[in-house]
């Protein structure tokens, strides 16, 4: 019976692929103690370990798989990673081509000393700096050079086991040093509290530091009904007026709809509000409870309160929107009964504060009726309201095209020179990510889709690779001996030490936005986490954006340098 279902699994290897991937990903997401493998990890494990039974899968299902988790990459982090290409962006694109290099050189040094050959060098890279994307465009890198064919396989096959040797402490240890370490070693948590204090004060400078239009994401908007019975209305009152002294109390609320003399209306400026009648209010909701007692009692009205408020995500596209601050954007008269829940910028949420300034890509939550709101869509930017329709053109020709202009070649002497269709395939993402975000009529990719060709894409590819490599990995575990998961400590430990130096003394970076360029430029998203955690602020992420669009870039051609220089 054994035998039987051995056999099976041998003969269809589909069967195995995604039994890796189920196991994987349940095994990924346990949690001990606050600790868990991560997907990435448990699914290579998984793999290696049914790989015992000698099953082989094609090369086109992992080419294909990791071509989509490039392209994925490059589509999410495209828009920024132009856009940070100009301006203030620029400096902390410089930090992270320092970390990039860092990251190498320390890489590369600790392989000589140690004796590694490429295969455990380009592992030793990936796990310690826990960018699972360089196991395939380092394998791509060594397939290309011009050694025997035996060499490459026994070289490819050390990557993944010196992957699983040095990724753990590449994620636990990134987190801990910058999140614990980093604040110590820049001058003490005092110091980086104290600078944070005085960037929040700066941000939020101005008559609009308290406005409830400006919210953290967590802090839903409400609409309530309340009774205009309140000495403020001895006399009739337009809504006008009503606006006016809430916003005289330092709050931003908005009359939404009325129940006048027994009629439901919708409000507008110049309507009459007397003792009696019923008003929505709405705005933050513990805005709306504390304030709109000058009003009057709030009552029951299900009719009044039965309206379709509308919950927006809207794309920044325009340009008299690109550029202003949160503080700005909210004067403007077409944002008027319209609040903002939240400002995404490469999927992190960034501070909203009053001086926070927007920029094309981020993604602004609109909260207001729907008549409201699409004035405000109309003058910031592209409704992104859900659907499950992709651009399925725009997705199969922009990875065509980047492969196959990725595997152009040119020789310099006796060696290879080319992208790879790697190369070839986050360049297209990253172009058509920036394009998409210029033109968003057209390349339509929904986030759940993005999600499933990020996360499926990779681990696909990962779980064929334990797969592929299960034969070979406990021998290529022994060669690579304990001491290499000694020297992913210091391939981890010392790019991100150098870094955070380097960021605060040289770039003159708050110590909270230094961490969060370090973050990013390693795409260690747990550590941003842990960071604003430690901190207790939003502002690490201030540095994380811009830094994360670009490791992406420079850790995925730092894995070939990897491989070249050793």
């Amino acid at each position: 019976m054994l035998d039987y279902i051995i056999n099976v699994l041998r003969d269809n290897p589909t069967v195995p692929i995604f039994l890796t991937l189920g196991i994987g990903f349940w095994l990924g997401n346990q949690k001990f103690k606050g600790f868990s493998l991560g997907p990435v990890t448990a699914t290579l494990l998984v793999g290696v370990l049914i790989g015992q039974l000698d099953i082989v899968v094609g090369e086109p299902l992992k080419t294909v798989s990791f071509m989509l988790f490039l392209f994925a990459i490059g589509y999410s982090v495209g828009p920024q990673f132009f856009r940070s290409l100009k301006g203030e962006g620029l400096m902390q694109v410089g930090l992270a081509v320092v970390e990039g290099l860092l990251c190498v050189a320390v890489t590369v040094a600790v392989a000589k000393i140690m004796g590694y050959n490429i295969g455990t060098a380009v592992g030793l890279f990936a796990g310690s700096q826990t960018f699972s994307a360089v196991i395939g465009v380092g394998g791509d890198t060594i397939n290309a050079l011009p050694i025997d064919d035996s060499l490459k396989q026994k070289f490819i096959s050390m990557i993944p086991s010196s992957y699983a040797v040095t990724y753990i402490f590449g994620t636990i240890g990134s987190a801990w040093v910058i999140a614990n370490f980093g604040p110590i070693l820049l001058g003490g948590m005092d110091k980086t509290r104290r600078e944070i204090a005085k960037i929040e004060e700066e941000m939020d400078e101005g008559e609009f530091s308290a406005q409830p239009g400006l919210i953290v994401a967590n802090r839903p908007i409400s609409f309530r009904a309340y009774r205009a019975d309140s000495v403020y209305f001895n006399r009739s009152r337009t809504v006008e007026e009503v606006e006016e002294r809430l916003a005289s109390l330092g709050h931003r609320l908005f009359v939404e709809r009325l129940r006048v003399g027994g009629e439901v209306i919708d409000a507008e400026p110049d309507v009459k509000v007397r003792r009696g009648d019923v008003l929505v209010i709405g705005g933050r909701r513990e805005t709306v409870v504390d304030e709109a007692g000058i009003i009057g009692p709030e009552v029951v009205d299900h009719e009044l309160l039965n309206f379709e408020a509308e919950n927006l995500p809207v794309t920044v596209s325009k340009k008299g929107a690109a550029g202003m601050t949160l503080g700005e954007l909210r004067k403007q008269d077409y944002m008027s009964g319209v609040m903002i829940r939240s400002v995404v910028r490469d999927d992190v949420v960034i501070p909203l504060k009053a001086r926070t300034r927007l920029e094309k890509g981020d993604v602004v939550t609109l909260v207001g009726r729907q008549d409201e709101v699409a004035v405000a869509v109309g003058e910031i930017g592209f409704p992104d309201r859900r659907t499950e329709t992709t651009d399925v053109v725009f997705l199969s020709l922009g990875v065509a095209v980047g492969c196959f202009l990725g595997a152009l070649c040119y020789h310099w002497g006796a060696i290879p020179v080319s992208l790879s269709i790697s190369g070839g395939g986050l360049l297209a993402g990253l172009f058509l990510g920036w394009l998409r975000n210029r033109r968003p009529t057209f390349g339509r990719i929904p986030r759940s889709v993005v999600w499933v060709m990020d996360n499926m894409g990779l681990n696909m590819f990962i779980a064929i690779v334990g797969l592929s490599a299960g034969p070979t990995f406990v021998s290529g575990l022994q060669e690579a001996g304990v001491g290499l998961f000694f020297a992913g400590i210091v391939c981890t430990t010392l790019p991100l030490i150098l870094t955070m130096i380097i960021g605060n003394k040289i770039f003159k970076f708050p110590i909270a936005v230094t961490l969060g360029c370090v973050a990013g430029g390693r795409n260690a998203v747990a550590a941003l986490g842990a960071i604003q955690d430690n901190v207790q602020s939003t502002i690490p992420a201030m540095g994380y954006t811009v830094t994360y669009a670009v490791g992406n870039f420079v850790l995925i051609f730092a894995g070939i340098a990897v491989a070249l220089l050793v």
